[in-house]
């Protein structure tokens, strides 16, 4: 059993490596701003993703994904040569901590900003449609639950200064050869959820859709649900 929030990137992260893996799951999702509640008292954590693997209870995408290279091997998500897995192991590190937590942040701004969008990013979701006169009322409750949990301590304009370095990075890692290969790692899961989310920003969508981070996030997750309008992240 699966547990996600609608969009999540980390549950992006999970929810392919399943595929990859060719497992089967069920998924149980939840509404953003009481997720934090739920998984507190399911699993002892406020973060999603979380997972039940028979008695097991794991929560964060990174353990998940390592949960499941035990639980079904093949195909593998980390290389055999113990260079190449240190350097996928670093590469997954920053995609968690760094660019996963940057995008975060980016997005949540842009909603603040342009709340209507809220809808387009539960698209496919079995929780109830969010109504459009409603959207603007919940995003920032939401907003502010996010920050308290999870301890924001930044603005928007911070992220985005260095989103151009973040990507910078992205491609240096598929030009070396971290990620990017023909048989995806770990770390291409968690690095590429982040860009895709990124590229439903029409004002990012260029700058990321001609670099090799883009060309890989497509590759990787082709179909993503939200759209945040032009201006959303100048609050034009």
């Amino acid at each position: 059993m699966l547990y996600t929030v609608p969009s999540s990137h980390p549950c992006a992260v999970v929810e392919e490596a399943l595929k990859i893996k060719r497992l089967d799951y069920r998924t149980v999702e939840l509404p953003p701003g009481l997720s934090a509640l739920v998984q507190r008292v399911r699993f002892g954590r406020r973060t999603v993703p979380g997972i039940k693997i028979g008695s097991e209870r794991v929560v964060g995408s990174c353990p998940i994904l390592r949960a499941l290279e035990a639980l079904e091997p093949e195909p593998s998500l980390l290389p055999d040569d113990p260079a190449a897995l240190a350097a996928v192991d670093e590469a997954e590190r920053w995609g968690d901590e760094v660019l996963q937590e940057d995008t975060r942040w980016i997005v949540i701004a842009g909603l603040n900003n342009c709340p209507d969008a809220l809808a387009s990013f539960s698209a496919g979701s079995s929780l109830p449609k969010i109504p459009s006169w409603l959207a603007p009322a919940m995003i920032k409750p939401i907003s502010q639950i996010e920050t308290r949990l999870l301890g924001h301590h930044g603005r928007a304009g911070e992220y985005l200064e260095r989103l151009p370095a973040n990507l910078d990075h992205v491609d240096q890692l598929i030009a070396s050869g971290v990620i990017g290969g023909d048989r995806p790692n770990v770390a291409d899961l968690q690095i590429a959820a982040s860009v895709r989310l990124l590229m439903a920003c029409e004002d990012l969508r260029e700058e990321i859709e001609g670099r090799p981070a883009g060309a890989l996030a497509r590759r990787l997750m082709p179909e993503v649900p939200g759209r945040l309008p032009a201006g959303a992240l100048t609050g034009g």
